[in-house]
């Protein structure tokens, strides 16, 4: 019998590909997805805890699933992701009327804890975590309208302990997936018509280190084995960690054709003294160097970054410091954000915490900084043709679509041919707005 599931998602990449996993699993055994709960024999909410924001959220979407398991008492809720892991059992004496808590490691078994639920009508908690955790095989159910770019998960979990964050204690330590599965998993998409891979991982750079011990094999290597599928025109990754960034990636952007010109590559502060108390294990001279060596090897790379304010003991000379590196670096995006606590990690107990008010300055004055510099670089693009991927065509007006950029910028322009998502066309740009380039079709 036919059953409908509800997924909400919460977070990054690897929580939205967890999420398509999840509900394949649940698809094999007869359930099709819904986009009204109400509708829903299951829901599914998948969490994510890196930021205090983040977590409210998912606290307060579980109030809305309280009430609607008021009216539909046969409703299964599942919890899975960072808060799942992170509070456990706690989850359901806090709330209990959670049916399942699962952590990112126990998402394979889902119909697994989904049957037992409904035979036993009691609360289940997934939450193990073990350093032999193998990743299991997995190829995608890819429907007649599969979507043109897809992500692979590489590798799970961290080993780096950044002093602020939970990723260690929330998706365990690094684990490296098989390369024979990624590969295999990128030529059956590739062949399913899929045009953009990105590979996702907590530190994807660091791939091959741990896990597998048959593999031996380097994040190089596997970039230059999946750009090798023939039909893949677009490959990205992400998210990297500036230590473990090598000579032999830097030059896979000059020498791997398909590999897009965009880095995003996480600096959090620009003071030393931060960087040492955030366990961040490189200098910012070092990070400049590597900055700099990839606009060597690729001059029209796109960088992104990741940026905490107000890190316990931040000084005005420190954050000074950061806004010189946004000055340097120059950045295409930064993803910016105020320090909170956050549970287990080791921050959370240190003494000088920075004033909120403090905090909040400091964030909008870098904010309204890269703002600045950011649309600065997209009015240098105005005059140029460009490749663009097809992304869909735009509500309104008519004769209007949208793409990117092999450097992630988003592109709207005007074409009166039908056109197909994931095709790759000319783009001359007109003109430049905050967060997209606008232009026409060549």
């Amino acid at each position: 019998m036919t059953q409908l599931l509800y997924m909400e998602t919460f977070g990054c990449q690897m929580n939205e590909r967890d999420s398509e996993i999840m509900a394949q699993l649940l698809g094999e055994h007869s359930y099709v997805r819904t986009n009204k709960p109400e509708q829903a024999d299951v829901v599914v909410v998948n969490t994510c805890s890196i930021r205090g924001k983040a977590a409210h959220k998912a606290y307060s979407c579980f109030g809305r699933y309280k009430k609607l398991k008021a009216t539909h008492p046969n409703l299964i809720l599942a919890v899975t992701g960072c808060v799942a892991q992170q509070d456990g059992a706690a989850l359901l004496e806090r709330m209990p009327y959670i049916d399942i808590v699962m952590g990112p490691q126990s998402i394979y078994t889902l119909p697994s804890l989904v049957a037992a639920f409904r035979r036993n009508q009691k609360p289940l908690v997934a939450t193990d975590l073990s350093a032999d955790f193998v990743i299991p095989p997995f190829l995608p159910n890819l429907a007649e309208s599969t979507p043109h770019k897809r992500f692979i998960t590489i590798m799970q979990g961290c080993d780096n302990f950044c002093t602020y964050c939970v990723v260690p204690y929330t998706r365990g330590r690094e684990i490296s997936r098989n390369f024979d599965d990624i590969l295999a998993e990128a030529t059956h998409l590739v062949g399913q018509g899929v045009k953009e891979i990105t590979l996702i991982g907590q530190n994807v750079n660091s791939y091959g280190k741990k896990g597998d011990a048959k593999q031996n094999k380097s994040f190089s290597e596997l970039l230059r084995a999946v750009a090798g599928i023939d039909g893949l025109e677009r490959l990205r990754f992400t998210s990297s960690h500036p230590k473990d960034l090598s000579e032999e990636l830097m030059r896979c952007f000059a020498e791997i054709p398909v590999l897009c010109p965009h880095f995003h590559l996480p600096v959090q502060s620009g003071s030393n003294t931060i960087l040492q108390r955030m366990n961040r294990k490189y200098t910012i001279e070092a990070y400049l160097d590597k900055a700099a060596r990839l606009r060597e090897y690729r001059p029209d790379i796109a960088l992104t970054t990741d940026i905490i304010v107000g890190f316990p003991g931040e000084t005005d000379d420190d954050f000074g410091a950061t806004m010189q590196v946004v000055e340097t670096v120059r950045y295409h995006g930064a993803y910016s954000f105020k320090y909170s606590d956050r549970p287990n990690a080791k921050a959370a107990d240190f003494p000088d915490k920075v004033a909120e008010e403090v905090k909040t300055e400091r964030l909008a004055r870098l904010q309204a900084r890269q703002e600045e510099i950011a649309l600065a670089l997209k009015q240098a693009e105005i005059g140029k043709s460009v490749e663009v991927m097809v992304e869909g065509a735009s509500k309104a007006p008519a004769n209007q679509w949208s793409g990117r950029t092999g450097g992630n910028q988003i592109v709207n322009f005007s074409c009166e041919t039908k056109l197909v998502s994931g095709q790759l066309l000319m783009v001359e740009i007109e003109g430049a707005c905050q967060n997209s380039l606008r232009g026409k079709m060549i």
